[in-house]
């Protein structure tokens, strides 16, 4: 394990970890085990995340041997988050973060961490802004580790998520100021989840306008031409057309 990952857990030896089944959480949750912390996982459930995060969180929490708690969110009951203006992130994140500090402190652990690594970029994610208002605390950004160095790390661990794609919750797939619905995010979760039945991976399924705008590598872009048709009718019930973005996606 990293050392300096390592002194600060001997340092902060009881923590609740904001889970989400990634590859920096589930990363962190391994070193808080491997540490000898005192950890438990969170895992908020609202509109803004799929089915298979939540059992992706439910099988690593179990792989490791860790409780896992879930806390129900109504994300969209909050008018600064269903509205989706541009720091919506940081009404969501706020409400996030409070509500698993309320559950922490009910358990006793004193510090809550998230994922957050040395190669986030603070400037375009307004969410971080709620985190250091709130005291959440990052042990991996705080130890220096960039987000290729946590992929290396897991691949020698043995952890399943090394080479896991980076996932952002549903609620990016839909543009600013548009108002988030639970009917959008549902449709847009279940264009996913089709695509990622295809064989697709790592892509996004944007709303633009009342059509669909898949966001994918590169290399996948023959494969969704070849089934274009196919793809068009499983989406045709909640999107007018599907569109290629030629933009490609670039993983991390």
């Amino acid at each position: 394990m990293n050392t300096k990952l390592k002194a600060w857990f001997a340092e902060h030896p009881q923590v609740a970890l904001a889970f989400s089944g990634g590859v920096d959480s589930a990363f962190l949750l391994h070193a808080a085990r491997e540490a000898k912390a005192n950890v438990r996982a969170y895992y908020v459930i609202s509109a803004f995340q799929p089915q298979f995060e939540r059992e992706d969180a439910r099988k690593l929490a179990t792989s490791c041997g860790v409780k896992l708690t879930e806390i129900p969110l109504d994300v969209l009951a909050d008018t600064r988050i269903a509205s989706n203006p541009p720091d919506r992130c940081y009404w969501c994140k706020r409400a996030i973060f409070n509500a698993i500090a309320n559950a922490a402190q009910l358990d006793g652990l004193p510090v809550v961490i998230d994922g957050t690594n040395a190669s986030d970029n603070a400037s375009d994610r307004p969410g971080m802004r709620a985190l250091q208002e709130l005291g959440v605390r990052s042990p991996l950004r705080e130890c220096g580790l960039t987000k290729r160095q946590i992929r290396e790390l897991s691949r020698e661990f043995g952890l399943p998520t090394w080479n896991k794609p980076s996932y952002s919750c549903l609620a990016t797939r839909i543009p600013h100021d548009q108002p988030l619905t639970a009917e959008a995010l549902a449709a847009t979760e279940r264009a996913e989840s089709f695509l990622r039945e295809c064989g697709f991976s790592d892509f996004r399924v944007r709303r633009c306008g009342s059509c669909a705008r898949i966001q994918l590598p590169r290399d996948q872009w023959d494969k969704l031409l070849n089934e274009h048709e196919t793809i068009r009718a499983a989406l045709a019930a909640d999107y007018d057309e599907v569109l290629l973005d030629l933009k490609e996606r670039t993983s991390e």
